[in-house]
């Protein structure tokens, strides 16, 4: 985390993904890898942390995830289902418990699909699924990023929490 940033959630997801014998894999894209490295400085994260990747592009996709068009179909970027064809094909991949995608506009501008930037979806996908879209408001990328790094951990802390 960046100074004065809270590591509190991803120290609560490493905790629980310890204590339940669990394993984790990401795919996120306008998060940067901020929700990669936030677990990863959590000491003793190989007991827990398979992998994650970054994906920008179709190209991105298609190389480091094994997506074509044909396996994304009419879901496009930006949305829920599409961070859930992410988390349900990282965690496929790696062999995770849980597979947590994330994808938006961090700014300072929107993307082509017409989302304002501070918008991103984050899903988890594993014994339980769940999806969130956020919208700060904000063309701030930095900030976003962060933002939406810390909404993915806490959404995963949820998942982990009232999972069966």
């Amino acid at each position: 985390m960046i100074p004065g940033a809270s590591s509190a959630p991803a120290a609560a997801v490493a905790a629980l993904l310890r204590q339940r014998g669990q394993t984790l894999a990401i795919a996120e894209s306008s998060a940067g890898g901020l929700i990669n490295a936030a677990l990863v400085a959590v000491p003793g994260a190989s007991a827990y942390y398979l992998g994650g990747v970054i994906i920008y592009t179709p190209k991105g996709r298609a190389g480091l995830l094994g997506l074509t068009r044909e396996d994304i179909g009419e879901v496009r970027s930006a949305t829920e289902a599409f961070a859930l064809v992410l988390a349900r094909r990282v965690r496929a991949n790696l062999g995770a418990t849980w597979g947590l995608g994330e994808t938006g506009a961090s700014g300072p501008t929107g993307n082509r699909y017409g989302d304002a930037p501070g918008h991103a979806c984050i899903a988890v996908a594993g014994p339980m699924e769940a999806a969130i879209t956020i919208e700060t408001g904000s063309a701030g990328r930095e900030a976003n990023m962060w933002t939406f790094a810390a909404r993915a951990l806490v959404l995963l802390e949820d998942c982990l929490r009232n999972a069966p």
